[in-house]
This record gives structure tokens, C-alpha cells and sequence, in this order.
């Protein structure tokens, strides 16, 4: 690992954002170091191909699984990332300080083999890995991965349409219901005042009665 190291250093440093490839012949990780600064957004793709000896090619093979970690190397190994992926696929993370990264491939769920034969061709197993860094702000992202930022932006903005409408159906149902509740109390204070005047008039018709009766009685004698 540590002949590997200098290699891609001097790889990353010439072209950051470049894809490069490197040899993985045993289930060991692979592992090498990038210093970003703060708030480094990184977007990695990576494939990884295994030897077949008998169409002597390296090619994807169904079961071998990718493990991917990224530390901080100056923060006590702090670990940012931590995935398993298919041979094929991406990782996405954002440098939380400055400072040296390290970012690490183990290949998992595949016969790994060891090793080159005499001949010099890779034994069975053997891992080509293809790895494409992007290193720097959102607008150095590749086309595909700025489709899918921006299908993102488009649910946010038709998300925040939505609520907007329905915001709008609130404040409608809002001025409903206060139309509705001042309807209410107009209809109850009607109400009051029409029993008030039965009221009133049915007192007034009394004490008429009562008065008439009176004056009849007297007026016979009866009292």
C-alpha cells in the first residue's frame, strides 16, 4: 500500500478531477490520503472489475461489493463515511474541516485473489479498480449529478407551490369560517331581541287584561 500511495498523490495532484486506476489483489484495503479545506465538497465515482482467467479480461462480477470509508485523519480518525456499495457506484461527502483525508477501498463478497502469476498476468480474483474524484464546489459536479440536483430543485419549488396553495385554502376556509361565525352571532342577537319584544308585548297585553277585568268587575259590583 505504501508503493501505492506516492503514485496516486502525484495522480491526484496533477489532475485533480481526472479518473485514475489502481490494482486491488487481496482483500486488504486500499487506502490513500487528500487534503481538502473546509466545506470541500467531494463527489467520487468508482467501478471495480475482477480478472476472469478465462477470457483473460477484467470484468464486473455480480457479487463483488465495494467498501468504502473516508476519515479525518486530523481529527483522531474521525470516520465521515462508512458504505458498502455495489462494484459499480458513488459516494458524496463534505470536508467539515481542513485538513488530510483518507479514503479507503475494501472489496468484500467476492473470492479475492493474491497476487500476479510468473507469467505476469493477474491471478483469478485480482481487483482493477477505476476511481473518478471531483474535487471543489457544486458547479464542478458533472452534468448527471447537476440533472439530479436540479430534478431536486424542481420537487423543492413544486413542493413550496403547494404549500402555498394550500396556505391559500387555509386562509379562505379562515375568512369562511369568520363570515360563518359572524353570520351566527348576528342570527343569535336577532333572536334575543325578538324574544325580548314577545316578551314585552306579551306583559303589556297582560297587565291590559288585568286592568279590563278589573274595571269589569268593578263596574258590576262583583268586587
Amino acid at each position: 500500500m505504501a508503493s501505492l500511495l506516492p503514485v496516486l498523490a502525484v495522480a491526484a495532484l496533477i489532475l485533480p478531477t481526472n479518473a485514475l486506476y489502481f490494482y486491488m489483489d487481496s482483500t486488504q484495503p486500499k487506502c490513500f490520503f487528500e487534503e481538502l479545506p473546509k466545506d470541500t465538497l467531494v463527489v467520487g465515482h468508482y467501478t471495480a472489475e475482477q480478472w476472469d482467467s478465462h477470457t483473460r479480461t477484467y470484468r464486473p462480477s455480480p457479487d463483488l461489493r465495494i467498501h468504502i470509508t473516508v476519515e479525518e485523519v486530523f481529527d483522531n480518525d474521525h470516520r465521515v463515511v462508512s458504505q458498502t456499495g455495489d462494484s459499480k457506484g458513488r459516494f458524496t461527502f463534505s470536508a467539515a474541516d481542513s485538513g488530510d483525508h483518507r479514503l479507503c477501498f475494501t472489496p468484500v463478497g467476492a473470492t479475492v485473489g493474491g497476487g500476479w502469476l510468473s507469467s505476469g498476468e493477474p491471478r483469478e480474483g485480482g481487483i482493477k479498480f477505476n476511481l473518478d474524484l471531483v474535487i471543489g464546489e457544486t458547479s464542478k459536479i458533472e452534468s448527471t449529478d447537476k440533472g439530479k440536483i436540479a430534478d431536486i430543485v424542481q420537487k423543492v419549488r413544486d413542493l413550496n407551490l403547494r404549500l402555498q396553495d394550500i396556505r391559500r385554502e387555509q386562509v379562505f376556509q379562515r375568512e369562511r369560517e369568520a363570515e360563518f361565525r359572524d353570520q351566527s352571532e348576528s342570527t343569535n342577537a336577532r333572536v334575543v331581541r325578538w324574544t325580548l319584544v314577545q316578551l314585552a308585548v306579551l306583559g303589556v297585553t297582560c297587565a291590559w287584561q288585568l286592568s279590563h277585568l278589573r274595571a269589569f268587575f268593578i263596574k258590576q259590583k262583583l268586587t
